[in-house]
């Protein structure tokens, strides 16, 4: 036996609140599936990208290591210039500190952490890890300037699962533990750790957008390569070459003045006999 549901019956002059309640319902749907589920402009104020992602105010004002704006002495490499104050601020501290990010249902995310070397002038001064979770090495020796030198957006992509409560991250599992999941900057022995921007999507990595390609060296090249000689269509070609007359051996110059010298000496033999 076949069961057969029927469309509710609504009367007519209720037809108009029926809709209005069902488009209220799609927008809400809409609304609440927004990807990026986190976003925090770290030791800097709220702000929104071109992206359209709102970065919120640093959560840890005031709590926990340092806000700088240190970096508002530079313009930011591989960015918009209307996102540049998301890499010209920043949080570090003497000591490992990190961040709570909330997760509240399964799927695929991404977890981008953006970077910025603002102070240093060399590689070496500052390296540090970063730790998710608790247990899950996602960055290791994190060197900023080594990768992009100084004044150069660098962002680390970090796509990761989440199924029944826990997370998945390069096939390694851990527990999820009150709804949330902890980003730490670990202290090392090379200055202090910190982070200028972080944001979570719920996405796949290959669809999360990238920073372009750095463009330094090709463009330095470009500065000193020298132009190729062009030849004008109406040039005739040059006549064969002639040897440089200077070239010449001189023993081939030198030779009469043998002969002559030759032919004198018997002459002379001859003329001291008489």
């Amino acid at each position: 036996m076949v069961l057969r549901t029927r469309a509710p019956c609504i009367p007519p002059k209720y037809m108009v609140f029926y809709f209005l309640i069902l488009s209220i319902s799609t927008l809400i749907s809409v609304d609440s599936s927004d990807p990026i589920i986190y976003a925090v402009n770290c030791g800097g104020d709220a702000h929104t990208d071109v992206l359209g992602i709102r970065y919120e105010k640093d959560p840890l004002h005031g709590k926990i290591g340092i806000a700088s704006d240190y970096g508002k002495r530079l313009l930011i490499g591989r960015i918009p210039p209307e996102d540049h104050i998301l890499y010209q601020t920043e949080r570090y501290h003497t000591n490992t500190f990190g961040y709570d990010i909330p997760i509240t249902s399964d799927g695929d995310y991404v977890l981008v952490l953006k970077f910025c070397e603002v102070y240093f002038n060399a590689p070496n001064q500052k390296v540090f890890d970063v730790v998710l979770n608790g247990e899950h090495m996602i960055v290791s020796d994190l060197d900023i300037f080594d990768k992009v030198g100084r004044g150069f957006a660098h962002d680390e992509y970090i796509p990761f699962r989440v199924n029944k409560g826990r997370m998945i991250y390069n096939e390694e599992e851990s527990d999820i533990r009150g709804g949330k999941i902890r980003v730490e900057f670990i202290k090392g022995n090379k200055d202090n750790p910190k982070i200028n921007a972080i944001y979570v999507v719920k996405s796949r990595l290959e669809d999360v957008p990238k920073l372009p390609a750095i463009q330094m060296e090709q463009e330095k090249f470009d500065e000193h390569k020298e132009e190729p000689e062009v030849i004008p269509k109406n040039r005739r070609p040059a006549a064969v070459k002639q040897p440089d007359p200077y070239t010449m051996d001189d023993s081939s110059i030198m030779l009469p003045v043998f002969i002559a010298i030759g032919a004198f000496i018997p002459l002379l033999f001859c003329l001291c006999k008489l």
